[in-house]
């Protein structure tokens, strides 16, 4: 018998964890198989909502927002890659030399939800950020992004060029804020179940397959 799971995965396309959480639960939910059927959203969340639009370097941001070492910046990201690596994801932190704003990409994934390719568009976000080094508030990149996510070039360069969906990603932001979420990845299943940060496969697979019991 599939149990249908709502899942939000609440994330910044910035967070390293996130793209680390996202490879994770991708993978249980392939070793669940037919056991689960997950309807997944992803909902936005800005690590940085003041960040300005050049960005800044990103030793100098996680030294001034954490009170990071540069040391212990360099072993936090070899850490994550060593983590990616293992959930099968590919960082290139030498490439990730800024902290970017991050608030039209949420815009284009509201926009992806809409037509169906968001799972599609957030991992080329990710992949484009933490792969390729490349600049996620760049409308140049974005636009190469959704069309890699298979999104309309041209409605992708309109909506980038307004304030289309602004309103509603502010909205959702709030949202979750208000419901406690202040730290990401939060994986919320069914609208009340938290499973919080980049858990290791196995985590998310006890977890979900708990919930759909729960949930018969």
């Amino acid at each position: 018998m599939t149990t249908r799971l709502k899942i939000d995965f609440v994330s910044d396309v910035s967070c390293p964890w996130c793209a680390v959480g996202l490879s994770s639960l991708e993978s249980a939910l392939t070793r669940l198989g037919d056991q689960v059927d997950a309807d997944l959203h992803f909902q936005p969340f800005e690590l940085n909502p003041d960040m300005p639009p050049e960005g800044k370097d990103i030793v100098e941001y996680m030294t001034q927002k954490y009170g990071y070492t540069p040391q212990r910046i360099k072993s936090n990201a070899e850490a994550i890659r060593v983590r990616g690596e293992q959930v099968g994801f590919t960082f290139h932190m030498d490439k990730r030399t800024r902290s970017y704003n991050t608030f039209d990409a949420h815009r284009l994934l509201h926009w992806a939800e809409i037509q169906g390719r968001q799972r599609a568009l957030k991992h080329a976000l990710f992949k484009a950020y933490f792969t390729d080094g490349e600049d996620p508030s760049s409308r140049a990149v974005l636009i190469q992004v959704a069309q890699q996510a298979g999104l309309d070039v041209e409605q992708a360069k309109k909506i980038l060029s307004s304030d289309a969906y602004a309103t509603e990603v502010r909205a959702r932001e709030q949202f979750y804020l208000d419901q406690g979420i202040h730290s990401v990845p939060a994986v919320i299943v069914n609208d009340r179940h938290l499973i919080q940060g980049g858990q290791p496969p196995e985590v998310f697979e006890q977890a979900l397959l708990q919930i759909a019991a729960e949930t018969v």
